[in-house]
């Protein structure tokens, strides 16, 4: 029985199309900025699963804070569909404080599954490491010339 309900779940799933970008936009939170652009949305994405091979991800609130707190450095990306907005909302001024880049993307659903989970995820910070060197430096350079928000 429980397993004829997780088929006919993953069938609709499957069925229910993917939303574009645009469409994702329309329930971002107020505070989803600086939010990265379809381009850059998708090279983080990239950058998350080749580091996710490399065990180089935190993820989740408390893990992410938990080592931005110990100093660990990184590119943290942050859901800008995640309600109520009080649950992370104290991410982006840790990310000043400590001067680590940060942005927004449009869905939680694509970062969790960016990851290989399938939870969706609101936050999560992207280690360097040399095996995908090339592309961390680039997604580093897009997210450090994103305009903070005032």
């Amino acid at each position: 029985m429980a397993r004829e309900k997780a088929a006919e779940a993953a069938a609709e799933a499957e069925a229910t199309p993917e939303l574009s970008y645009r469409e994702q936009l329309d329930f971002l939170n107020p505070i989803a900025k600086p939010l990265a652009s379809r381009k850059l949305t998708r090279k983080l994405l990239k950058c998350i699963r080749k580091a996710t091979k490399h065990k180089q991800i935190r993820r989740g609130v408390k893990e992410v804070q938990k080592f931005i707190n110990k100093g660990e450095k990184g590119i943290t990306v942050l859901a800008g569909d995640t309600l109520p907005i009080d649950v992370y909302c104290h991410i982006p001024i840790m990310c000043e404080d400590r001067s680590l880049p940060y942005a927004y993307v449009p869905s939680k659903t694509d970062l969790g599954t960016a990851v290989g989970s399938k939870r969706p995820t609101c936050v999560i910070l992207i280690k360097p490491h040399e095996e995908y060197q090339e592309a961390y430096d680039e997604c580093l350079e897009e997210v450090s010339a994103l305009p903070l928000p005032l």
